[in-house]
């Protein structure tokens, strides 16, 4: 059974740790950031996103637990109007395919409406296939695409 727990100072650091880093990686490969520039970037942007880690005002970062097991963390945001916005699902490598992103999802949702949200929002690279083929079955729907040529 997949629960979520809200992350402790421990659980935030070593998230933070690999997050950062991963961060960096898909700007690169979506082409926004140069690799150079990639980690500081990613660096500060977590830095104004959660200015006081996992206590970040209107901020909820989860655990993502199979019983005992932490198996991945969810990151939940409220925004104005109702508004929640996902700005992270990561499931452990070890664990991927076996259904517990959708899980977590699912869960998340219980947790945005006992907030007081009425809709959810998130963002996924272009080249995440298997993200958005999950998104589209949990009944996200696209409401912008940003496209970009190399020329």
């Amino acid at each position: 059974m997949v629960t979520l727990k809200l992350m402790s100072s421990e659980e935030f650091l070593q998230y933070l740790d690999v997050t950062v880093v991963n961060y960096a990686k898909e700007k690169v490969a979506s082409g926004n950031w140069s690799q150079e520039e990639s980690l500081p970037k990613a660096k500060e942007e977590y830095a104004q996103l959660l200015p006081d880690a996992e206590k970040s005002k209107n901020n909820y970062l989860y655990t993502v637990f199979d019983n005992n097991l932490a198996v991945g963390m969810i990151w939940l945001a409220q925004k104005a109007n109702g508004e929640g916005f996902i700005y992270e699902i990561l499931i452990s490598d070890t664990y991927r395919g076996r259904g517990y992103g959708k899980a977590a999802m699912k869960e998340i949702e219980v947790i945005a409406k006992e907030l007081g949200m009425t809709k959810i929002g998130l963002h996924v690279f272009g080249h995440n296939q298997v993200a958005r083929s999950l998104y589209e079955n949990l009944g996200y729907e696209t409401t912008n695409v940003v496209m970009a040529k190399t020329i």
